[in-house]
């Protein structure tokens, strides 16, 4: 299940991790990423609040939690190939994977299919 905040960041669940990014929508509206300033393993997020940066050629921007958690996995990868976020921004591009502290949190997301429309 993949839910999204209206600010365009994603998470999808399985279990009690939670991989965060955000949408190809939004990093298209970047243009090119250059750098991600990603959160220590073990750094505490919290819903609605910034967690990390992303720097494009255009701007700098803030990227929010969708959900509160312990951050368990950060995506490596990303330090040396930000762009992977501008090519596969709801794949590879992911940002973190977090232990979430409250699953009812997510029903204050809005589903996939609604982010789409929102967007259109």
């Amino acid at each position: 299940m993949t839910k999204f905040l209206k600010t365009h960041e994603w998470v999808k669940v399985d279990g009690n991790i939670g991989t965060i990014g955000i949408s190809d929508h939004a990093q298209n509206e970047m243009g090119d990423i250059v750098y991600v300033e990603l959160p220590e393993v073990g750094t505490k997020i919290k819903k609605g609040e910034t967690f990390m940066s992303l720097e494009s050629a255009k701007s700098a921007e803030d990227v929010y939690a969708p959900v509160s958690g312990t951050v368990k996995e950060v995506n490596e990868t990303l330090k040396d190939s930000p762009e992977l976020v501008n090519e596969d921004a709801e794949g590879k591009g992911w940002f973190v994977k977090v232990e979430l502290d409250d699953p009812s949190e997510l029903d204050d997301l809005i589903s996939e299919e609604d982010y789409r429309k929102s967007i259109e």
